[in-house]
């Protein structure tokens, strides 16, 4: 069974929102100990790659979260969560429900599907795509009553 069309843009949207969301809420938890804190020690300033990679997960997220400049946020949070698979969980076993990479591989692809297909809808890169058709549309009217 296939689903209508009409409904891939929402459905991608709200997927890109939920990520970016959870995405975000990694790297705040990290830095700041809020929502139950990281997985460990918070790192200090510009520590390779503890701090880093939470502010990717923060700003990043929060890009995504926001639809702003998703491809290339999403990307670079697909880039560190594959480096986070491969550096620290993939040398403990090979299948990700060996080493405990599954919410890193899981990450990975989901911020790979929204590069690849963009931020479906609502979210604020459209924003000023809708107002020019808005203004167009309106100017299309008006000179048609005119």
């Amino acid at each position: 069974m296939q689903t209508s069309p009409r409904f891939h843009g929402p459905v991608l949207g709200l997927f890109r929102i939920v990520l970016g969301l959870l995405f975000a809420c990694h790297g705040a938890a990290t830095l700041f100990g809020v929502l139950g804190g990281g997985h460990g020690p918070t790192p200090g300033l510009g520590q390779w790659p503890g701090w880093w990679a939470a502010a990717i997960q923060l700003a990043g997220g929060g890009l995504v979260l926001l639809g702003l400049a998703t491809t290339p946020a999403a990307l670079l949070c697909s880039g560190s969560m594959a480096y986070a698979y491969f550096v620290h969980h993939q040398p403990d076993g090979l299948f990700p429900l060996q080493n405990g990479g599954e919410p890193a591989a899981l990450f990975c692809w989901a911020f790979l599907l929204i590069a690849a297909l963009g931020p479906g809808r609502w979210s604020l890169a459209e924003l000023p795509a809708l107002r020019l058709r808005q203004c167009t549309h309106q100017e299309v009217t008006d000179r048609r009553h005119a």
